[in-house]
């Protein structure tokens, strides 16, 4: 089958071809139809500290996918040769306290497909019965394989409640902007999206019914203030991992005000921890999506009317996945999509 791997500790991903998987017992293999690149993939793309210390010389890499089944384990129940699927992506273990609760997002032996196993940038991808996500007919296989970031913006955005709220996030990176499109979804009364990226605030704008603000060249408050936003937000969406963006945030924010933590700062950063504690601000912070309730609440929510499509801008065949990853590194683009 044909597969993009990190073949060598240098910027870049190869085609190779590696045999089919053989599936166990608990295990279904599914055929790949389309694939997201991620921000993740970027990282192992350009080979950084990160994924350096994280991502094994020659696995098969990619994690958001959407497909068919083709086998199925001898233990598995409940699913169909031919069925369409996308997939959770962490695969968790079963002895941690988390893990026993039902709490599986939070599994401290969780591994990651795509970064710890083998991907699902290939042909065909193996994956456990339980972590399977059927598709139902009214989700095409294009917003199948951007579920799992989809998630993310759902777990984020469902983290605190919204209806009625003036919403601020900073970020408007694909995620942000697909948990921009959530949050006004579920009735939250003004949201405001940050970034200063022109071509990603433009889409923002296209993708959600939000407000979008350059930060570099218009003043928050000033936006606050035409939208009667008095007192500050009441809940924020930090999806940038920019210091200068919480920071932000924070200081735009209600006394009592809360935060949903999806971005990732790189090394170090400084907090004036004096302002949030004065301040009586909760922080949360998200990781993944919550095994299954997300995966149930998105795909509930996308069949009530949920428009995310055009937060995809980009689609190419496989073989063109170099062009694909110049887009997305770019930042000039939303989700790209690989066809298999």
């Amino acid at each position: 089958m044909k597969c993009l791997v990190k073949s060598r500790a240098e910027v870049g991903l190869w085609m190779e071809t590696r045999p089919i998987p053989e599936i166990g017992p608990e295990d279904v293999l599914i055929r790949v139809k389309k694939t997201g690149i991620c921000g993740t993939d970027i990282h192992i793309w350009n080979w950084d500290d990160w994924a350096a210390r994280t991502v094994p010389v020659g696995l098969i890499t990619g994690h958001e996918f959407a497909g068919e089944i083709v086998e199925m384990g001898a233990q598995v129940e409940g699913l169909a040769i031919g069925q369409r699927c996308s997939g959770e992506g962490h695969l968790i273990g079963k002895h941690s306290r988390q893990s026993r609760a039902g709490k599986f997002h939070l599994d401290p032996a969780t591994r990651g497909i795509g970064v710890n196993e083998p991907g699902a940038f290939a042909e065909y991808l193996r994956l456990p019965a339980f972590n399977v996500v059927p598709l139902p007919d009214s989700i095409d296989d294009e917003i199948g394989a951007i579920l799992d970031p989809l998630g993310n913006a759902v777990h984020t955005a469902l983290s605190f409640d919204l209806v009625g709220e003036d919403v601020l996030i900073t970020g408007a990176g694909p995620i942000g902007i697909m948990a921009a499109a959530v949050a006004r979804h579920v009735g939250a009364r003004h949201v405001v999206i940050t970034d200063v990226n022109p071509a990603r605030l433009a889409l923002a704008a296209e993708v959600a019914d939000v407000t979008a603000v350059n930060v570099a060249t218009e003043d928050l408050r000033e936006v606050m203030a035409r939208l009667k936003i008095v007192q500050g937000f009441d809940v924020g969406m930090e999806m940038s991992g920019n210091q200068a963006g919480l920071d932000q945030m924070i200081d735009a924010l209600v006394m009592g005000g809360r935060i949903a933590m999806l971005g990732i700062p790189p090394g170090k950063s400084p907090v004036d921890w004096s302002r949030i504690v004065f301040k009586a601000i909760t922080i949360k912070g998200v990781y993944g999506r919550e095994i299954f309730e997300t995966w149930y609440k998105m795909i509930a929510m996308l069949e009530n009317g949920l428009d995310v499509r055009r937060v995809i801008t980009h689609r190419f065949r496989v073989d063109d996945f170099a062009t694909g990853f110049e887009v997305m590194r770019s930042g000039a683009s939303g989700k790209v999509v690989l066809e298999w």
